[in-house]
């Protein structure tokens, strides 16, 4: 069933964005991500603008993490004044990061940097998690105790330090809101949630247990993705609704079905299964950034049958 998206301008089958939303809902309840990372890219490969495709992945990021979050309060896994701290840097961030998006389009570059951005980003945050997850692997197979994260070190020579009970911290909170401030930044230019940098962060630069980073990535990454969405919408005129309905609909139930996956698993196989889909989104990005230049077919695109 075609359906014309007005703001994108294109046609595209209702059946299949909503079987995307659906499956980007799911990795987003099992792993704390909002699935941006995925579904922008998926997006650039269907037709959508990239312009377009960040704005409203922003907006149906904020329905599946929503959608996430309210399972993970009900288990208990949220650390709210933890991710209040990330959510004061994160929304300094996104509006940083939609001035520079704006800038960046009146120069007639997002297209490119939002693609760039994309490949570097994945590729690095891919392959140090793949790296790290089968080390992990390795480790339990053979029976040896996983080495405890330490406790010291410059993090923890930091002022203004507070004590995050749900996530047995007393840290300094200058390291998570710098989190916060990288991840809205991110959510504003690439329309991600920023989970795939901020998942990570959270277990190896802040030391919080994996069951309490979930949650508590989901929490923030509503906030900020609404936000952002705010911003592009009323700035940019990039959010097309009809296109984040329908992403909106499959990414809430998709969402739910992900947090009972999620917590079948164990912590390193969620990691590394994470790793391998950020690093395929990133090869396929940089092969058609290599291969197929969208500028050549760029002059025809407006052309009937």
């Amino acid at each position: 069933m075609q359906i014309y998206l007005p703001i994108a301008e294109v046609s595209v089958n209702a059946f299949l964005l909503l079987g995307l939303g659906g499956m980007v809902g799911v990795l987003s309840g099992m792993f704390g991500v909002g699935g941006g990372f995925l579904m922008t890219p998926l997006l650039f490969f269907i037709g959508i603008p990239p312009a377009v495709a960040v704005a409203t992945e922003a907006n149906q990021i904020v329905a599946s993490s929503f959608s996430g979050v309210l399972a993970h309060l009900r288990r208990k896994t949220v650390d709210l004044r933890m991710g209040t701290v990330l959510l004061i840097g994160g929304l300094i961030g996104a509006a940083l990061g939609v001035l520079l998006f704006n800038y960046l389009k009146s120069l007639g570059q997002v297209d490119l940097l939002v693609r760039l951005c994309y490949v570097v980003f994945l590729g690095v945050i891919g392959a140090l998690m793949f790296v790290e997850s089968l080390n992990a692997i390795r480790k339990t197979a053979k029976g040896t105790a996983m080495p405890t994260r330490k406790k010291h070190g410059l993090i923890h020579k930091l002022p203004f330090k507070m004590r995050f009970r749900v996530s047995g911290l007393y840290i300094s909170v200058i390291p998570p809101l710098l989190v916060g401030l990288l991840v809205g930044v991110l959510a504003a230019i690439m329309g991600v949630g920023g989970g795939f940098i901020m998942v990570p962060a959270m277990i190896y630069l802040l030391g919080m247990p994996t069951k309490v980073v979930v949650g508590t990535s989901l929490f923030q990454i509503i906030f900020v993705t609404a936000f952002t969405t705010m911003l592009h919408a009323t700035t940019n005129y990039t959010v097309d609704v009809v296109l984040a309905v329908l992403l909106l609909v499959g990414g809430v139930i998709g969402a739910q079905i992900g947090t009972r996956i999620g917590v079948r698993m164990k912590a390193e196989q969620l990691r590394i299964l994470l790793a391998i889909m950020v690093l395929a989104v990133c090869g396929k990005l940089a092969f058609d950034l290599l291969v197929m230049p969208s500028e050549l077919y760029s002059i025809g695109a407006s052309e009937g049958h």
